[in-house]
């Protein structure tokens, strides 16, 4: 068979049981968003040169192992053969279309790409580029090539639709028929040099922060006497653990979470619990507060944008609903929408599907939503200001953080939790905390919550000089805070508390009558009117 007669069914083979074979070998099938998200991961943890590597030599090796399969089912003699070969398999696997500028696939002259589905991944997840992207192509061909002919052959890109280009444009060449040109590339196609060293350094910081994540659940463990629960939560009041409770088993099922709760009780923190306990945890959880942005530049952002929707819009930009696509968006300040977007958003959610601005087409999206609002979005229904509809769509379940002062259990775990934390970005021993500073941090109302509660604890480790905490070293709102009364024995009177309370003060002042009026805060006349009531009950005690 000549290879320009190359038709699909010729490589593919389907079986219920056994899957998908491509040439005779186990194959896969990937989606192109999935690739385009792996990029982005790879880009994001390696940067655009430790990215371009790992991509290139990868490809590189789907290259070789295609035309090692290729070469047990036909018997192709000539160069030309094989290059044919190549570009249909290409097309065929529906990563690009080619369009020949000779007769010749991948030769020397050069080849126009259209539709590379690299491209237009490059182009979704990271914007527009200032060098050609189309890496997994390069190596590809480059593997396939060099294993098809028996000599080693590199494939280049020296134009790219990401980079704004009208088309993509290869070559492929020896090492020496590219010359000096070649130098550049090199690393990206072999080990060693520079580019390992970089990727080396990239892994091993990979490994200090792993380190460094286990050295601190020690370290919490030692200062704070119990590790932190699930999702780093600290969770030892009834309250805390009811909610920490409903959140893992809300995450096993793709329900709609609402996480209600005053500012800053964690809400987030619920979230990514939500998130992390769930299938899609090893997908992305992105974050975005509803208040933060208008009601275009929110629309934007969720939805995303066609190229020249508006002015600035320089390349089309897909919307947080589809870069989620397999994880977890958390909309923050979910109370704060406008109605507008609110009533395009309950859309979206009912249909499962997105529209960008300045398209006439829907795109279908797998994302799951965790809403958070510190409003209470009854009354905000109530009052017209939030859909109903919206409101029963978000709800399926609803996790109601309390605030810090009804969870007074959580206070002193959470404190040594954030000393530790604040202890070690100032490389420095966490202190302890006295019996004194531990009381007067369970008498805080803390109205700013769990938040208030750790830029205390910043704040503590800067300026506290020993190896315990001392109560000049709290903010004076929270050493301001008054003893919560406590009640032993039986119930008294206010009458009686008063009476006792008044008769202390004056004898602390051995009998002066005006000191103890100023001392009260009440007039000299009021006091002996209260001394003239309580004689009767001071003469019966003293006979």
């Amino acid at each position: 068979m000549r290879a320009e007669d190359l038709r699909i069914e010729d490589l593919l083979e389907l079986d219920a049981r056994e899957g998908v074979r491509f040439a005779g070998e186990r194959a896969l099938i990937l989606d192109a968003v999935a690739l385009g998200l792996l990029r982005k991961q790879l880009v994001e943890t390696l940067g655009l040169s430790g990215a371009r590597a790992v991509l290139t030599r990868f490809a590189y090796a789907h290259g070789w192992r295609m035309a090692e399969a290729l070469r047990t089912a036909f018997e192709w003699q000539s160069e030309d053969e094989w290059r044919t070969a190549g570009a249909l398999i290409h097309t065929l696997q529906g990563l690009v279309h080619i369009r020949l500028e000779d007769s010749n696939p991948l030769s020397p002259q050069g080849t126009l790409i259209e539709n590379s589905y690299e491209a237009e991944q490059h182009l979704l997840h990271l914007g527009r580029s200032e060098v050609p992207v189309c890496w997994s192509l390069c190596g590809f061909g480059s593997g396939y090539m060099s294993r098809a002919v028996g000599k080693p052959l590199y494939v280049l890109e020296d134009r790219c639709v990401a980079r704004g280009d009208a088309a993509c444009h290869f070559a492929a060449r020896t090492r020496e028929e590219w010359g000096s040109q070649f130098e550049e590339h090199l690393p990206y196609f072999q080990g060693g040099g520079e580019l390992d060293s970089t990727l080396h350094q990239v892994a091993s910081a990979l490994k200090r922060t792993e380190r460094k994540l286990r050295e601190r659940a020690r370290a919490l463990e030692q200062v704070a006497g119990e590790p932190e629960g699930p999702g780093g939560l600290v969770a030892r009041s009834p309250g805390m653990r009811r909610v920490v409770d409903l959140a893992r088993r809300a995450a096993r099922s793709e329900a709609t979470v609402l996480v209600i709760g005053e500012s800053g009780t964690g809400k987030e923190r619920v979230a990514r619990l939500v998130h992390d306990e769930s299938a899609r945890a090893v997908g992305p959880l992105v974050a975005i507060s509803c208040a933060a942005l208008t009601e275009s530049l929110l629309e934007a952002e969720l939805f995303g944008h066609a190229r020249g929707a508006f002015t600035g819009a320089t390349h089309e930009r897909p919307g947080l609903l589809e870069a989620a696509a397999g994880g977890t968006l958390f909309l923050d300040e979910i109370g704060e929408m406008p109605l507008g977007m609110q009533a395009k958003l309950l859309r979206a959610l009912q249909e499962r599907e997105v529209r960008r601005v300045g398209e006439n087409h829907h795109r279908p999206i797998d994302v799951r939503v965790v809403a958070a609002t510190n409003r209470p979005l009854a009354e905000e229904v109530a009052a017209g200001r939030f859909r109903k509809d919206l409101y029963y769509r978000l709800r399926v379940v609803e996790l109601t953080v309390p605030p810090l002062r009804e969870r007074r259990e959580d206070i002193l775990p959470l404190a040594r939790v954030f000393l530790v934390d604040a202890a070690r970005q100032a490389e420095r021993s966490a202190p302890g905390l006295g019996a004194d500073v531990a009381d007067q941090l369970q008498r805080h109302d803390w109205p700013g919550n769990v938040r208030e509660l750790r830029n205390a604890m910043e704040r503590v480790v800067a300026l506290s000089r020993g190896a315990r905490v001392e109560l000049e070293d709290l903010p004076e709102d929270v050493r301001a805070a008054l003893p919560a009364p406590s009640l032993t024995g039986a119930v008294r009177t206010l009458e009686e508390l008063e009476r006792e309370y008044i008769l202390a003060v004056l004898t602390r002042n051995a009998g002066n009558r005006t000191r103890t009026a100023q001392d009260l805060g009440i007039g000299a006349t009021t006091l002996y009117r209260k001394l003239k009531r309580y004689e009767p009950a001071t003469r019966r005690r003293k006979r």
